[in-house]
């Protein structure tokens, strides 16, 4: 009997690690393994980059090595240059989404919820976002001038598309048995919209306002090269004309990065506010 007991005490640990373990191990790896294969081919890129034109693959002048490229970067760094230029495009990039974020999500859930709402106003929505943002570049400058207004306003103008017509589509998009299910425990029509409605069109939500923020870099870059004095847009059209290609280069790896960075923070933006969204498991 002791020797039965003791056995039975001594055997779930390695059984343990038996179940477990490996499938831990496998989790982490393929972790890993992602994460270098995502790094390796922009690694691989950017060794590209750097060996083209040293190995005469391209033509150095038009296309300088990577190295090259972050040492101009470091100069303007160095010299407040970049900063400049890099603020001047934050405040109007994220002024413009703030303000098309406040007055088209709103203007999104009443059109997805009320049926009035929509029948008023589909016809114009239907005129107005088939209008490509850059094609009314010349109007926005024409009317309202070279100056912020102007780059502000086509950047609210291109950002609110993506925001109002996400934010319909998550307001129609909710589960008819969640709506049925809400009804019959007895709430309000207000508590319907705020509690399950909205809760359930954010995710659709954040997806406008990822494609937002990236259309309001697009649309302010191409603002900036018609009719600006600093911004990155700026700084590439006028590197391109002064022949200093290295900066014109680094102006665009200035502008991914940016990208980049936005697009990660509303991510963790997103995933706070959906906390109650079951996790992804690949495994």
């Amino acid at each position: 009997m002791p020797d039965i007991a003791l056995n039975a005490g001594t055997h779930p640990a390695p059984h343990a690690l038996r179940t477990y373990g490996p499938s831990l191990l496998a989790r982490l790896y393929g972790r890993v393994a992602n994460v270098s294969w995502r790094s390796g081919l922009t690694v691989a890129l950017a060794l590209l980059w750097e060996l083209a034109p040293r190995l005469g693959l391209t033509d150095a002048t038009f296309l300088p090595p990577l190295s090259e490229v972050l040492a101009a970067g470091w100069a303007m760094a160095l010299n407040g240059q970049l900063w400049q230029h890099t603020s001047v495009s934050l405040a109007r990039s994220l002024g413009g989404l703030l303000l098309a974020i406040l007055f088209a999500i709103p203007l999104g859930l009443a059109i997805g919820w009320y049926q009035r709402v929509s029948s008023a106003l589909s016809q114009i929505i239907e005129l107005l976002r088939n209008t490509a943002p850059l094609a009314l570049l010349p109007v926005f400058l024409l009317l309202l001038g070279i100056g912020e207004v102007s780059k502000v306003a086509i950047v609210v103008y291109a950002c609110a598309w993506p925001l109002l017509l996400n934010t319909i589509n998550g307001v129609r998009q909710v589960d008819p048995l969640l709506v049925k299910s809400a009804r019959t425990m007895g709430v309000s029509a207000t508590q319907l919209f705020l509690k399950v409605i909205v809760p359930a069109a954010v995710p659709t939500i954040f997806v406008g306002i990822r494609l937002a923020a990236a259309s309001a870099m697009l649309v302010l870059i191409a603002a900036e090269m018609v009719g600006a004095k600093a911004g990155l847009g700026y700084l590439i059209i006028y590197a391109q004309y002064s022949f200093l290609i290295a900066d014109m280069y680094f102006g665009i790896i200035a502008i991914t990065t940016i990208g980049i960075t936005l697009n990660f923070a509303l991510e963790r933006l997103e995933s706070h506010f959906t906390a109650w969204k079951p996790a992804a498991d690949g495994g």
